[in-house]
């Protein structure tokens, strides 16, 4: 970053004392959420939505300065809706489908990551993380005006925490002085050098790269299409092995430098050292204003369990990957979105304790997903060897003229749903339909005769029934159900093709967060109440 101390974006959650420090005071909480960041704040956010308590403890006040994370996902968005920020989030940010892929001065081909119509969200938009984070904490300070029971306090530093048999205590600093909390759980959220993860002395393994890259995010006014750039060995004199160019909002530009391994950091992030590469790199005459810089190095690494008896990790403090391929920010966001609705089914005696342990199965295969990809990724931009290298370099030529090659070059291929299929929570798929709505996978988005299909899906379990007649049932044990259905007036065309193709009806059972739990063409009440008994782990 620009500058050697923490200056803030925006001041968001100003400290100010509560009567919890007291020193006689005794505070429970169901869920403490360590980190104030885009994770934290969304998983305290989705559970207060709920109606289960949450507080969020950040050792700072607000945002701190420079873009970092900017590209989120289609399904991020969709989450963000959810969530009561994602209009926000589509208003402020770049809009982009499209990206390009150079080798040298060389155009080798295009893609459109969202070629089909009917989603409210396009495949992704480039918006700074402050700004992300802002909208979040604006959705939060409306959750908690509505009464919803949510609370951030800025810098309350996490100092130290003890797990009992029923609660976790919670040591904490503030300007004032220090107090402690106590909650049911703890979700943790304090980033890739998670202070608690090394307090706790649990492992985080993988793989560092050789290799490093330089972010210098501009702000200049530009020509340059709203596109995803990537030039593969890019004709432009100091320029590095890659170079990837993004706009945001804002009249910023993102602008991505890989320059290998054996570097001087020092060196590289003196202004002189940086001005001479984006000199370069832009178009003669170009003015420009240097707005933030950071070297970062690739590493994808992550925990063996993200859950520890009563304690959580999400987002980078459980799993780490490089940024190209936009996987870090989204698949926390995703993390958040599968613990919330577990813990708070668990909280409210709705399902056994055991359901949390499959926030590890299934975040531990998106993770595992995501380092794969992730990793491959790092490996094209980087050939190891010269044959690495060679054919590499053969797949980029083939590509330019032949479409087979495409699929095999890499440039850091963008952040996808995770799908759950073959995990444990899912049931019956007794539907022959499409594969993009199988049990396991995220809902996709549709259109209606007005507005979209996930409008209509709620933070709880939900019958989504088209063509059919869903059983009258609205609880099981306890748990709502919300009932959806759609009759032939109502199914788009769109909605017809990633729900039913070529069958007349269908009947799904979707997961608090919006993954398909079950299909059939229709179904009775045993067969239903079964599948939520699996999607719940009491079976």
């Amino acid at each position: 970053m620009v500058g050697a101390t923490y200056a803030l974006a925006h001041k968001l959650y100003p400290y100010a004392a509560v009567p919890a420090q007291a020193a006689d005071a005794h505070h429970h909480h169901p869920v403490i959420i360590i980190g104030g960041g885009p994770i934290g704040v969304a998983t305290g956010l989705d559970l207060a939505q709920k109606g289960t308590s949450a507080l969020i403890l950040d050792d700072h006040d607000g945002v701190g300065l420079g873009s970092r994370a900017i590209c989120f996902s289609k399904r991020t968005l969709e989450i963000a809706d959810r969530l009561g920020a994602g209009k926000a989030m589509r208003e402020k940010g770049v809009v982009w489908n499209v990206g390009r892929v150079f080798h040298g001065a060389d155009q080798v081909f295009e893609f459109n990551l969202l070629p089909e119509d009917g989603h409210r969200n396009p495949a992704f938009i480039n918006l700074q993380q402050p700004y992300f984070e802002k909208f979040l904490i604006d959705a939060l300070r409306d959750a908690e005006a509505g009464g919803a029971p949510i609370e951030i306090r800025g810098r309350n530093v996490v100092t130290g925490l003890t797990q009992h048999d029923t609660h976790v205590t919670v040591n904490i600093d503030t300007p004032d002085g220090p107090y402690t909390a106590t909650a049911d759980y703890v979700i943790t959220c304090d980033g890739a050098g998670s202070p608690t993860r090394n307090a706790m002395g649990l492992s985080f393994d993988g793989r560092v790269f050789e290799d490093n890259s330089l972010i210098a995010d501009v702000r200049m006014t530009a020509d340059f299409p709203t596109e995803r750039w990537f030039w593969f060995e890019p004709p432009f004199k100091d320029a590095g092995q890659s170079a990837l160019l993004h706009k945001q909002p804002d009249d910023i530009w993102r602008i991505d430098f890989q320059l290998g391994w054996d570097i001087d950091r020092d060196a590289e992030l003196s202004p002189e050292k940086i001005h001479a590469r984006i000199d370069e790199f832009l178009p003669d005459g170009t003015e420009y204003e240097l707005v933030w810089t950071s070297i970062y190095t690739f590493q994808c690494r992550r925990m063996e369990h993200f859950r520890h008896n009563r304690v959580f990790f999400a987002g980078d403090a459980a799993h780490q990957v490089s940024p190209f391929g936009a996987r870090g920010a989204n698949s926390g966001i995703q993390d958040s979105d599968n613990l919330a609705w577990k813990l708070d089914l668990v909280l409210k005696g709705l399902a056994p304790e055991t359901l949390l342990d499959t926030y590890t199965e299934e975040r531990g295969h998106g993770a595992d997903e995501n380092i794969l990809n992730s990793t491959r990724a790092t490996d094209f931009l980087s050939p190891k060897s010269d044959m690495s290298k060679i054919f590499r370099n053969a797949v980029l030529t083939l590509a330019r003229e032949h479409a087979f090659a495409r699929p095999l070059v890499n440039s850091g291929r963008l952040s996808v749903p995770c799908s759950y299929a073959g995990l444990s929570l899912n049931g019956e798929d007794a539907l022959l339909g499409p594969t993009r709505t199988e049990p396991g996978s995220p809902c996709s988005d549709a259109p209606l005769n007005e507005g979209y299909l996930l409008d209509h899906l709620p933070g709880q379990f939900t019958l989504l029934a088209l063509n059919t007649t869903a059983p009258d049932i609205t609880e099981i044990d306890g748990i709502p159900l919300h009932h959806l259905t759609l009759t032939e007036a109502d199914i788009t065309p769109a909605l017809r093709q990633r729900y039913l193709g070529d069958a007349p009806q269908a009947l799904y059972l979707i997961r608090p967060d919006q993954h398909v739990a079950a299909r059939w063409p229709s179904a009775d009440a045993g067969a239903i109440t079964h599948a939520l008994k699996i999607a719940t782990g009491q079976t």
